[in-house]
């Protein structure tokens, strides 16, 4: 059975306590904007599936009350950074299943300023850390130093894509240079400035050799999608303007993320390059077929490990494909159109669907001045410490 997003909206992804709102006034705002993209009420809806790291649990009842009080089922969700690509999946998955025709997949993070310490993504106490093991990968390789931990293992993982491959730092200031340049064409991001790769190496060290605008932020903000099965597209007319989920899987980590002692592969290269094996084959496309992509670039190496790990280039080729203009516009793909977490935020439990409602848009043709040229085939990737990470493909029908 094939599942459709039929309805999409998001927030403006915020610095923590620039606006006065609460996680439910996220969530209604991007849920109405969802159903009214649908053109659905929210009385259609069967099931929710809502994701957030960091409140309390059904923190999703409440969000979602907001909308309504129909009763229906609502489902809470935590899986660190992959915690909004997981309520898409999952509600995914009750479509493709038969459980439901109309699912609603919420997410959302009302966040704290400054770098994230023992939350989501932090080491924490390291005895007790859902990542240590990740942590402790690092630490035996690198040594443990008082900059922000989840920095740290994705600047090591950069230390040792330098080392290994010859990687350079400006290589790694391009990737942000890029979706800083593409945020400034967003109106929903929480950076639109541009900066030119001088800048960003100047820019403030959080850990070498990553600076803070290679570094995405805390953010709050809010994100929604609407799955529907064929049946309930066609019912209520959804047929031009839903997008199909021609592909999705979920990995976790395996041995290969921790028996090289690598932080390259302990922040998750190896599970990127299965789930995308894994969506590629449920799909039937390849990665020659994508024409955009929303990527996880939490830091700017990571993006750099994505291209790698989703087959855009050889291992070790990643720095001098940024460099070359293949992943922006003009080039062969364009990766992270809307400014990526670099630039546009990281509101944890948001980042997924946000990158879902991007390439929606992107695949309708109503991405305004960030719009991809014929774009008809879109990648979302996201990942979480700890671990999982989410390949989708969507198609346009």
């Amino acid at each position: 059975m094939k599942s459709y997003i039929a309805g999409v909206g998001m927030t403006k992804f915020e610095k923590p306590e620039t606006r006065d709102w609460q996680y439910w006034d996220m969530a209604r705002e991007a849920g109405t904007a969802a159903l009214a993209d649908a053109g659905i009420p929210y009385g259609k809806v069967e099931q929710a599936v809502v994701g957030y790291c960091f409140q309390a649990s059904t923190a999703g009842q409440r969000a979602v009350y907001e909308l309504g009080l129909t009763g229906l089922p609502v489902y809470n969700l935590n899986n660190n950074c992959a915690t909004g690509s997981t309520a898409l999946m999952t509600a995914r998955q009750f479509v493709e299943g038969g459980i439901a025709d109309c699912v609603l997949a919420l997410g959302f993070e009302k966040m704290s300023k400054g770098s994230l310490g023992g939350g989501a993504g932090g080491a924490g106490d390291f005895k007790t850390s859902p990542v240590a093991r990740h942590y402790g990968i690092m630490a035996a390789g690198h040594g443990f130093e008082a900059s922000p931990p989840t920095a740290q293992i994705f600047g090591n993982a950069a230390r040792e894509h330098m080392e290994r491959y010859g990687t350079t730092e400006a290589q790694l200031a391009a990737v942000a240079a890029k979706n800083h340049l593409h945020s400034s064409r967003n109106p929903d991001a929480q950076f639109q400035d541009v900066h030119t790769v001088d800048e960003i190496l100047a820019s403030r060290t959080v850990h070498r050799p990553l600076t803070k605008l290679q570094c995405s932020p805390t953010s709050d903000g809010a994100a929604a999608v609407l799955v529907v099965s064929a049946r309930f597209a066609a019912e209520h007319g959804l047929e031009g303007r839903a997008v199909e989920i021609a592909g999705q899987a979920m990995t976790t980590d395996t041995g290969e993320s921790f028996a090289s002692g690598s932080c390259v592969d302990a922040v998750g290269r190896p599970m990127s390059r299965e789930a995308a094996r894994q969506a590629y084959a449920a799909s039937g496309l390849g990665i020659e077929d994508v024409d955009v992509i929303e990527l996880h670039d939490c830091f700017s190496i990571n993006e750099l490990l994505t291209y790698e790990a989703l087959g855009m280039c050889e291992e070790g080729a990643s720095g001098k494909l940024v460099e070359s203009g293949a992943t922006t516009y003009g080039g062969r793909w364009v990766v992270n159109p809307s400014g990526g977490l670099i630039s546009k935020g990281h509101p944890l439990g948001a980042t997924g669907l946000a990158q879902a409602t991007e390439l929606v848009r992107q695949l309708r043709g109503e991405a305004a001045a960030r719009q991809v040229p014929g774009a008809r085939v879109g990648l979302a990737h996201n990942i979480g410490l700890g671990g999982a990470a989410v390949v989708t493909l969507l198609r346009k029908p």
